[in-house]
C-alpha cells in the first residue's frame, strides 16, 4: 500500500514538467511520430528512419534529437545540443530586444518670456533628447501675477512658433495642447530619417 502511494506522488511531478516543456520543440523520446527525417549536427541530410534508432544516433554521439517541424510528412528533426540550441535562441531574443528602442517622452519647461541664450541652452537638450530618438515635450510654466499670466497667455503661441522653427527639420511638430488645458505645451518627435 505505502509502495502505491509513493508511486502516485512521483507521477505528478513528471506530467508537470512535461506539460512546462510543451512550450518548446519535442526531443528525444517525447517526439510521437514512428519514423523522422534527419539531418546530421553538421547539417547533412541523412534521410528517413525510425525514430528509436535516430535517437539512439543521437545520444550516441552525446546530443539530441530535436523536432523542428512536427507538421511535415515524416516529420523533420535534428541531431543538436539542445541546452545549447536553447541558449543560443535565448540569445538571439535578448539581442533583438535591445535593438527595438523604445521612444521615451522627456520634458523641457521654458518661461513664457525667456531670454533668447536661456532658448538656445533649453533647445540643446531638446535636440539630445531627439538625437537619441526621444519625443520631447516642451511646456511653458504659466504661474505668477495676473498680469504676467495675462500677458504670457499671449505670448505663448509666438513662443511655440519660434521654437518649431528653431527645431527645424531636426524634429517635426507632433501635437499641441488643447486650448482648455492648463499647461500649454507642443510635443516634437525625432525628424524621420531621409531614405
Amino acid at each position: 500500500m505505502a509502495h502505491r502511494h509513493k508511486k502516485e506522488r512521483t507521477i505528478k511531478p513528471v506530467n508537470n514538467r512535461d506539460n512546462r516543456r510543451d512550450m518548446g520543440p519535442r526531443i528525444n523520446n517525447r517526439i510521437t511520430a514512428k519514423t523522422v527525417q534527419v539531418i546530421s549536427s553538421d547539417g547533412q541530410n541523412l534521410g528517413e528512419m525510425q525514430t528509436s534508432a535516430a535517437i539512439q544516433m543521437a545520444l550516441d554521439s552525446g546530443m539530441d534529437l530535436v523536432e523542428l517541424n512536427g507538421n511535415a510528412t515524416p516529420p523533420v528533426t535534428k541531431i543538436m545540443d539542445f541546452g545549447k540550441y536553447k541558449y543560443e535562441q535565448k540569445k538571439r531574443a535578448s539581442e533583438a530586444k535591445k535593438k527595438q528602442k523604445t521612444v521615451e517622452m522627456k520634458e523641457v519647461w521654458i518661461k513664457p518670456f525667456i531670454e533668447e541664450n536661456d532658448l538656445q541652452i533649453k533647445l540643446k537638450k531638446v535636440f539630445e533628447f531627439l538625437d537619441n530618438g526621444d519625443k520631447v515635450k516642451i511646456a511653458v510654466m504659466t504661474h505668477g501675477s495676473k498680469r504676467v499670466l495675462a500677458m504670457g497667455k499671449d505670448a505663448i503661441p509666438g513662443l511655440f512658433a519660434h521654437v518649431v522653427e528653431l527645431i527645424g527639420d531636426k524634429g517635426t511638430l507632433e501635437s499641441r495642447s488643447k486650448p482648455d488645458e492648463r499647461t500649454k505645451s507642443i510635443v516634437i518627435a525625432p525628424a524621420k530619417p531621409t531614405k
